[in-house]
Parts: structure tokens; sequence; C-alpha cells
């Protein structure tokens, strides 16, 4: 009998992570001098002026000085418990006071507030020039203080609860989070050596040169041309000359859940060029899509049809202030140039009276939720599902005013209405999403065909190919390389992305013509998956000046904010798969400095060193991430391998069963725990794992052999056959899988 090649399977490595905001900055580009203000426009736009000075985008942050504190805010005079200490505000609503268990006080003084329509998020300055968001905030519709973090906790349908961030967290400080959609034309003047900012900005709030470009030049043409002879080229970005999805693409910098890929965005740009866009996979939606988290609009606009139309933009129902063009009794009007008849009829449609809520379109069709004390409007537009709500517990409008019905009576209700099953489509994408993030890959045929089909809607889609990262399924590759041939850009970019994991002389052929497509998103993404390709093939002719750009934008991307770890983190991931391993350590070494309590660069660092023959080094990183994350799996199971190159069984053991049990599905913990168990002779507990690595991961072509080769150890020659037969039906195969099954069949042992 033949010996398994491996003692021990690879230890499980980080990917590259996606880094969420509501935004990216735009630093400014042009020099100072070529904007002008705000205030400039007033004399020639005193309406627009008044209109934008007093809205939303232009408060969206204003310095809490004593005549702010006075109109907006009341003391909080009963202290609010987080964690340990205790706040409350001075008399007069100007500092936040923290005190401590053992009675230390400590006094922050309130200098901005940011926000306003629901939420005044209050910032005060720390160390070092961060702007950070108070521990209390203030609603604006109860006029009471709250818990800011305590109430950005998300509490998902299978029970488990977030873990509120401290008030300190990197992501609630202003300069690295939410810096770009509250001021404008900042410069973050962010120093990486030393870790500080010197952050400045022109104007608080959206300004009006955020959205129309610099007004220097425009002042300079106007006033030097005739009297009620505007010049033919007025030097300004007008939304009135925008198609309207370059109007909606304006909108979404600040309204989407996104990743930037470059600080450089201007208006009539495309959207993708500058941006990844957070869809489905993420657990901030229901699987039908709902909100549940914060998710700033746009995906779910995406998914409209109305918008998928093209007969919907932003400024239909919004004013570039962002005010609500049909308030009121006019509601209903928003609908009307699509959809008369039902608006004139609208109690036939609705089944409400006149005059009530329900009679509305929005109160349907844009049901507003809450999270962190935050309202918004669902802008899919989608009619009520309640039956996603009995199956997924995502929100609808039905039970949304009828609070003292349930589900079960909203879905009698609207099925009893429609003689169309509306829902049915609803729900089996929803179950798609549902199985994709339980890695149900039983359902892989229904997810790939679901990926491929024409009619499937494109976020939905790109969402199906972004949960399928885990599974190793080579069924998938055909469905990635066909994707990359689809219309839409965040569907290549995201199928581009995932053939990362299949290096291959095919996938190579059709990542280089990624790396030419012509959005930056699907060439960034390209690159990712073209970073692991061997030199000599990046060097070919055909490839080379495609692959060196496309690299080149890559690299730029993470670099674009150099305050945060994941961005550090995925340069070390980029810079690994190149083999530019002191590159690669050195971007771990900064993703670290910057968030000493995030595993992955950790991990990753200690493999690069125990490939470098290193493992005292490789340990003392794993070490550290182990008290960073003392559950976790992928930390237990390095740990494991380490002290098992070690020769220390007893302490390989206890890690690998450390990481089993905080992942079950971890088949690489299970086939190490059950070669260790092995190493002697078959137990009975070492044959159960590596059967268990099998099944979790059935075209793992050496965790069936190695439960073969046990199994053949204890003499259960029928279960072998059985075993490597199916195997072989599945298409896993390897020289030691047929070796072993031709030696069974020959009679041999």
């Amino acid at each position: 009998m033949t010996r398994y090649a491996k003692v021990w399977e690879s230890a499980a490595r980080f990917s590259a992570v996606l880094m969420l905001a509501s935004g990216c900055a735009r630093e400014r580009r042009q020099a100072d001098d070529a904007f002008a203000g705000s205030e400039s426009c007033r004399a020639c736009h005193e309406r627009f002026y008044e209109l934008w000075a007093t809205s939303h985008h232009g408060l969206a942050m204003q310095p809490a000085d004593e005549a702010f504190s006075r109109r907006a805010l009341t003391p909080l005079t009963n202290a609010i418990a987080i964690g340990a200490s205790r706040y409350r505000t001075d008399a007069a609503a100007r500092a936040v006071i923290e005190e401590q268990p053992d009675g230390t006080r400590t006094s922050y003084p309130i200098m901005h507030a940011m926000g306003g329509k629901n939420i005044y998020y209050l910032l005060t300055p720390l160390q070092r020039g961060r702007l950070q968001v108070l521990p209390v905030a203030y609603d604006v519709h109860s006029n009471g203080w709250f818990d800011a973090a305590g109430s950005m906790i998300r509490h998902f349908n299978d029970g488990t609860i977030d873990e509120a961030l401290h008030w300190r967290d990197p992501q609630l400080t202003f300069n690295t989070a939410c810096f770009g959609c509250h001021v404008s034309q900042i410069a973050k003047n962010y120093d990486a050596a030393t870790d500080t900012y010197r952050t400045v900005w022109r104007e608080p709030g959206i300004s009006c040169e955020s959205c129309h470009g610099p007004g220097g030049e425009h002042i300079r043409v106007c006033r030097a041309a005739p009297t009620n002879q505007p010049p033919a080229d007025i030097k300004l970005i007008s939304m009135r000359n925008m198609t309207r999805v370059q109007s909606d693409e304006t909108c979404a910098t600040c309204h989407a859940k996104l990743r930037p890929l470059t600080d450089a965005f201007t208006p009539r740009d495309r959207f993708f060029d500058h941006y990844d866009l957070i869809a489905f996979e993420s657990p901030d939606f229901h699987p039908d899509g709902r909100d549940l988290g914060e998710n700033y609009t746009y995906t779910l606009w995406l998914t409209s049809p109305c918008v998928k139309a093209g007969k919907l933009d932003c400024t239909h129902c919004h004013t570039s202030s962002g005010r609500y063009r049909f308030a009121g009794e006019r509601t209903n009007e928003s609908c009307l140039t699509c959809h008369q008849s039902r608006v004139e009829n609208a109690t036939a449609h609705t089944r409400h009276p006149t005059g009530s809520a329900g009679n509305q379109c929005v109160s349907c069709h844009m049901p507003m939720t809450t999270f962190a004390r935050m309202r918004r409007s669902d802008h899919s537009m989608r009619p009520p599902t309640p039956a996603t709500t009995l199956a997924y517990g995502s929100p609808n409008a039905c039970n949304l005013c009828h609070t003292d019905k349930d589900a079960r009576w909203a879905d009698t209700r609207v099925r009893a209405w429609r003689s169309r099953d509306y829902q049915a489509p609803v729900l089996q994408r929803a179950g798609l999403i549902d199985a994709a993030r339980k890695r149900d890959w039983s359902r892989l045929d229904d997810l790939l065909a679901a990926i491929g089909d024409p009619a499937s809607d494109p976020i939905f889609a790109a969402s199906l190919l972004r949960l399928l990262a885990p599974c190793a399924d080579p069924r998938k590759g055909p469905a990635l390389r066909q994707a990359l041939t689809h219309p839409h850009p965040l569907l290549r970019a995201s199928a581009a992305a995932l053939l990362a994991d299949d290096v291959s002389q095919q996938n190579f052929s059709v990542l280089v013509t990624a790396a030419k497509d012509d959005y930056r998103v699907v060439r960034i993404a390209a690159a990712t998956a073209l970073a692991r390709y061997p030199q000599g093939l990046l060097d070919l002719p055909s490839a080379r000046a495609a692959c060196e750009a496309a690299f080149r934008e890559l690299e730029a991307s993470h670099r674009c904010m150099p305050d945060s770890w994941a961005s550090h983190y995925n340069l070390g991931n980029y810079f690994e798969a190149r083999g530019l391993t002191e590159q690669a350590l050195a971007s771990y070494a900064q993703a670290t400095r910057l968030r000493p309590d995030m595993v992955p660069p950790l991990v990753n660092a200690s493999m690069m060193q125990a490939r470098r023959g290193d493992l005292h080094a490789s340990i003392a990183l794993l070490r550290r991430a182990e008290a960073a994350d003392p559950r976790n799996p992928a930390v237990h199971l390095n740990l494991g391998m380490a002290l098992a190159e070690q020769h220390d069984m007893p302490g390989a053991e206890r890690h690998f069963r450390a990481a089993l049990a905080a992942d079950p599905s971890l088949a690489q913990a299970a086939y190490n725990l059950g070669v260790l168990l092995n190493r002697a002779a078959p137990t009975d507990e070492g044959v159960a794992l590596c059967r268990r690595a099998a099944e979790l991961a059935p075209q793992h072509a050496g965790y069936v052999y190695t439960y073969a080769y046990y199994l053949m150890m204890r003499g259960h020659a029928d279960e072998v056959a059985r075993v490597l037969r199916d195997a072989l039906q599945r298409g896993v195969t390897s020289p030691e899988i047929t070796s072993l099954l031709d030696r069974l069949t020959r009679g041999q042992p």
C-alpha cells in the first residue's frame, strides 16, 4: 500500500477583504483657487442657495457652537451606561463627560455635529488629529440621547447578534470612515509614518461645488460675458446635461455601500470606474434583499424595475438638495408618469381607502424601516412580500403598518387580492441567496442556472457569484467564464475575482481579456486573479501590457486609503500572490500596526514566515492572533500545524480540536486532527474525522484518498471501493486514488 503523499493538509489563510463604507473621500484634485465656495453662488442663484443652505445636504456637517447646542440639543442629565462607564453632558450640552468606575471623569468637547435628518452624531478631537464620534448621539425625533454604537448592533435571523463597537474604534473615526460625504473639498492629510491626520476642508456639509465642480472659472467666464448673453460653455457641471445614469451615479457616491477603487470621482464619471458595490452577499441584507443593516440605498435602487426600465432617476423624486418633491397629498404624483391608471384609481389597486396611509404608493412599494434610529425607504419598489417574512424574517410593508397582525395574516390577504403569485419569484431568489450563504452546495445547479439566466437581475446574480467563493466544485468554472461576458460590470468583476481560485491556461486567457475591460472595477478584479499566475505567462507579448496596466491600477486602488488596515492587508495579499515576500510582509505589518486586533494579516504573515523556514516567527505571530481572537478557527488550525511541525503533538491536537469546535464545517481541521490521531494506527475517532473531512469537502481528492486508505488499513475493502468509485463519478481523481482502486480491483494489498 502506498503511503499518502501529505501528512498535514495546508493551513488556512485569509483572502482579500472588502472594505465597507458609505462613500469615499473626494479629496481635492484641483488647485484651491479653482473653488469659489458656496457663498459665491448666492448673488446669482439666491433661491437655490437658500434651499441648499437649509437642506440636509448643506447641513450634513456643522460646527457645534453655542448657538447650535442651544438650538438643537438638550442637556443629558441622566447618565447613559455604556460598558463600565457612564456618559452625560455638561449643563450647556457643549461636552460629553465620561465617568469611569474608579470615579475618574474625562470631558470631551463637542466640536462638530454630523447629520441631522434623524440623528446628530457628535464629534470630538482625539490624539493624532482624529475626530471621533462620541459614545452618545442625539435623536432629533425624540429629542433624546442614546448609545450611538449600541444602536448599530444587528440582529440576524439565525439568532446571532453583533457586538457593539467601542466608541474609539476606527470605524467610528470621522477621518477614516465618514469624511467624504459630510464635508466638501476635504484634504485628509494622513501621515502613515506617524499615523496622524491634519485633516482640513473648505466647507462643512455637501457644497454646491461637490456636485457641480469647482466654480472659480464659471464665475470668471460669466462675469466676462455680455449682459443677458451667457457663455456657450459655462465651465460648470450641470445636472441637466447628465444622463439619468450619470445623475444617479453622482448621488451613489454617498448613497451606496461600496468599496472605493480611487479617490478621484468627479460628477459625470462612471460609478464602476471608481467603486465596487456591496450587494446581497452582505449579511446587512435579508436573503430577499430587504434592508437589515445600513445599506445606503443604491444597491436596492439598481434592482428597481422602474430604474431598470430607464424611466426614473433620483431627481425625479428628490431635488438636488435632497428634498422630496411629492410630499403630503401629492405623494402619489411621483408615480403618475408611468402608472397613470393606477394612480388615478389608487383605491382599487391598494385596497385601502382614499386619504389613508395605505393608499399611498410609497407605503407599500417603498416602506420605511429603521436601523440605528435612521429611517430609510426601500428603493427596490417591490410590492409587499409577507411570504419572505415568514421564511426569512425580513420586513414587509403590511405588517409595518398593521402591527397588530402577523405575516401569515398579511400573506393570506395579498394572495386573496392578487391572482398572480407575484411572491413566488422573490421567494425563489431569496431561497438561492439563503442556500449560498449556508454553503448548501446541493443546490449548486440551481445557483449556476440563476447566474447564467439572462433574465436574472444583475445585482442578484453578482451576489450569488460572490457567495460561491467557498465552493470548490469545478462545475462553477464554466459559469464564471460565461459571466465574464455579461453586459453588467459588477457581474464581470465578481466572476473575474472568483477565477483567482482556479489557476489554469483556460482561465488565464479570459482574465487577460478582462484586464482590458472598459471598466476599472473589472480590470482590478482580473488583476487580483492574474497575480497568482507565473511570471512567464504574464510576460507573454499577448498579455504583458494588459497585465502590467491592470496591476498598476490594482496597487493604486489599495493605496487610495492608506489609513485603512484592510487596504494594507489587501496589498499584502497581492504582493504575496506575486511572490514578493518582503513587500507582502511589510504590508501585513502595516495592517497590524493600524489594527493589532485584526487576525487576517497576522495569520497570512505567519504562513509566509513558515514558508521561509522561520517557524518561531510564525508561531509568535499566531500567538498574537490567538490573543486578539481566542476562538478564531483559522488561528487554531495554523497553530496546530505549526506545533505538529515542532513535534508537539499534544499541543497540535489541542488546537485542531479548538479549530473544529469553533467551526464544525472546517474540513482542514477534521482532516488534520484525524491524521494526527491515526499516526500510529487507525483509531475510531481518527477514521471518523477523515470521513467527516471527505464529506465536508467531497471534491478534495486528498481527503477522499486518505479516508479510503484508513478504511483499507482496517480491512474494509468493499467500503473502500464504494468511496473511490463515488469519487470518480463526481469527477474527483488523483494518481493515488487511481492506484488504490487498481490495486483493489486486482486484489493486491
